[in-house]
């Protein structure tokens, strides 16, 4: 893990939902910084604001809520106040997202080679050959056998945890330097869990990718975290590395 400068950084975040009874106030001001080759852990149960500090990095943060103070920088530029299309070339670019349920992330109609070239072509200057190449090269990056039969497969044709992989892979097209991984393990048995989080470990080890991974589970956290922020009720109330923090809980909640 690198002791560098921050790749992420969030300041004093405070995301508001209007209502006819008035605000309400999802996440209170929180704060924390994320270094490249680091997976950074946020754990807390549903409800938390957890799932939506991760929106609102990646641009994804569903009306009316809405970003009312703070900043959120990415390799020390504010992207919080970016337009949509800005927010959008950077989020395909620079920061890729996981989600829970790798069906919302594919398309069912498309054979996945055709929606990982698409990405690919894209973010980048590659023909369709080359592109389709590079498609290839990360399904069996993420740990998906006989990859060039099965860039042409559908997403139905694939298991839960495969096609988390693909969804993985996908989130790798453009060589994102910060990855959101949104309970990407939650729909999993156990011995997929762990192949999912040592492949995510992997990839920060050897891509650098700074890794922000939302979860309720601990036992996740303990296995592939190396820092991990404890919010509840839209705050963080403890932050540090992970042996500290499950060791030696200094909030209630925590415990």
């Amino acid at each position: 893990m690198s002791t560098a400068t921050p790749l992420l950084e969030v300041k004093d975040l405070r995301i508001e939902f209007p209502t006819r009874r008035g605000t309400l106030v999802a996440v209170d001001e929180i704060s924390f910084t994320i270094a490249p080759g680091e997976i950074l852990g946020v754990v807390g149960e549903s409800g938390a604001g957890k799932s939506l500090t991760g929106a609102a990095i990646i641009g994804l943060l569903e009306p009316p809520g809405r970003i009312a103070s703070g900043s959120i920088s990415l390799d020390g530029k504010r992207i919080d106040h970016l337009p949509y299309e800005q927010i959008r070339v950077i989020r395909g670019s620079q920061i890729g997202a996981i989600f829970q349920d790798p069906l919302t992330s594919l398309n069912p109609l498309y054979t996945v080679g055709r929606q990982l070239v698409e990405t690919i072509q894209t973010h980048s200057d590659l023909t369709l050959t080359q592109a389709r190449a590079r498609a290839i090269d990360l399904l069996a990056e993420v740990g998906i056998p006989s990859a060039k039969e099965r860039v042409e497969h559908y997403p139905h044709q694939f298991s839960g945890g495969m096609r988390q992989r693909v969804v993985i892979a996908l989130a790798l097209c453009a060589e994102p330097r910060l990855i959101i991984a949104d309970e990407p393990t939650t729909a999993l048995d156990v011995s997929i869990q762990a192949q999912i989080i040592s492949l995510l470990k992997r990839l920060c080890e050897e891509h650098s990718t700074a890794v922000m991974l939302v979860t309720h589970d601990m036992g996740v956290i303990a296995e592939a975290a190396h820092r991990v922020a404890v919010m509840y009720a839209g705050r963080i109330v403890e932050i540090g590395p992970v042996a500290d923090v499950i060791k030696r809980a200094k909030h209630p909640y925590t415990h």
